[in-house]
């Protein structure tokens, strides 16, 4: 394909198959991957691959800044950061192996991350830092320090973000847990690595087409009044009047309560930080509880640009209010764009036997569409009650009646229990065959 983005990845194995797996979230890549576990292959590695891709991503920051020091190539180059998330299960790990530990050693992460998480958690645990600075401090010399705080019994463990120096640790018996990346920051780093990209860049000056429609609320104890209505819609034409400059778009208004804001898909991936917030929405859930359906288009023409921000506008409002959706030029859909990482779905669900199967249990084409993405994207086919509200964004009761149906129909089927680890009645854990049934159809 030629819009295909070839993005060299080198990774240990473990890490490595974490990206195969979240990468199909992303169609236009196309994963040219190096495995090691010894991180001085990423120099030959990269040597290889710097002529053959459009961009590198290195595993972490240690990789990424050795290669840099040592090579210089064109294409970008980018590294997976670690977040205080990959910290919950290195810990756990690190406290089921040694749970007399009141000390601990850390590389990569500050002191503050990891005692955020530990308050989380409930524990007292002494957090010290090998890395005062990071930048000017070898990896033999982050390796002494944890052998020294261990040695001198400061710590009763580490918590490192490099294999290499957490397979060091263990050869000289300090007990010690490498934090790696979850597959929330594995995507962030492949949305930033997708943008920095020449041919990404060139779809820059595509035609976007948001479409805005103002939906007043009237969840009040009271009926609001014409003069109060007409009041708030005053106050959402001037937060799309900023919005329309934030994104330098022409801004057109089709109707009292309808909007048409032009511009590029530079910028507004730019204003909207790689699809992960729409700053309308923001500002209106946070000062004027106000309601907003926003539907955006990509297109090549304006005319594909206006017929994609439609389905999307039609989608957003079929979510709820204040959302908004994304229609690309390959009528993929992206939503509900806001600070968690949003499904990518596509519109082509047009099986009929597909779709009459699930009209009957009362599910839309847009949860269809989005089950179908989150089991290609997992690979999982069973889900709790719980997950499927999460990824239909609905409510639990709602995800419940919705199964109930699935169930009545034959379309799924009960296959086990989650115990929970609190006190409370375990939940049932569905599978969804029929889908696997049109998966398999489908090759």
């Amino acid at each position: 394909m030629s819009g295909q983005i070839f993005i060299g990845v080198i990774a240990p194995g473990v890490i490595a198959r974490r990206i195969q797996k979240v990468i199909k979230g992303f169609p236009n890549f196309t994963l040219v991957l190096q495995v090691s576990e010894d991180m001085a292959d990423a120099l030959t590695m990269t040597k290889e691959l710097a002529d053959k891709v459009d961009v590198l991503l290195f595993s972490s920051y240690e990789v990424y800044k050795l290669v840099k020091n040592h090579l210089d190539f064109e294409v970008p180059a980018h590294y997976i950061p670690l977040k205080a998330s990959g910290l919950y299960s290195a810990l756990y790990r690190l406290m089921r192996k040694h749970p007399e530990v009141k000390g601990i050693s850390v590389d990569t992460l500050s002191v503050r991350e990891v005692t955020h998480v530990l308050s989380e958690v409930e524990e007292e645990i002494e957090v010290i830092s090998v890395q005062e600075e990071r930048v000017f401090q070898t990896t033999i010399q982050i390796l002494k320090r944890h052998q020294q705080y261990f040695t001198e019994g400061k710590s009763q463990g580490a918590l490192t973000g490099s294999k290499e120096i957490a397979d060091d640790l263990e050869r000289l018996g300090v007990p010690n847990q490498w934090i790696t990346p979850t597959e929330q920051d594995i995507i962030n780093a492949l949305e930033r690595a997708l943008l920095s990209c020449k041919k990404r860049q060139n779809k820059d000056s595509q035609i976007v087409i948001c479409r805005i429609r103002i939906v007043p609320c009237f969840e009040e104890k009271c009926e609001l009044d014409g003069h109060r209505i007409q009041k708030k819609k005053s106050l959402i034409r001037g937060l799309i009047r900023d919005y329309s400059a934030a994104l330098e778009a022409h801004l057109m208004s089709v109707g009292e309560d309808e909007f048409l804001l032009v511009t590029t898909r530079g910028i507004f991936e730019r204003v909207s930080e790689g699809y992960k917030s729409i700053p309308l929405l923001q500002s209106l859930t946070d000062d004027l509880e106000l309601s907003l359906s926003v539907g955006v288009g990509f297109g090549w023409s304006a005319k594909d640009a206006g017929n994609h921000a439609w389905i999307a506008l039609c989608q957003s409002m079929q979510f709820g209010s204040n959302q908004c959706f994304i229609v690309r030029e390959d009528k993929s859909v992206v939503g509900p764009v806001e600070m968690s990482n949003p499904l990518i779905y596509s519109l082509s669900v047009t099986d009929s036997m597909l779709l009459l199967k699930a009209e009957k249990t009362g599910m839309t084409a847009a949860y269809l569409g989005k089950i179908l993405a989150q089991i290609k994207r997992s690979e999982r086919l069973t889900y709790t009650a719980q997950e499927i509200a999460d990824i239909l964004g609905v409510t639990i009761r709602s995800a419940h009646r919705i199964l109930l149906q699935c169930l009545d129909a034959g379309l799924i089927k009960i296959v086990g229990e989650e115990k929970l680890a609190s006190k409370g009645r375990p939940r049932q854990i569905y599978s969804f065959h029929f889908i696997e049934d049109y998966l398999s159809g489908k090759g």
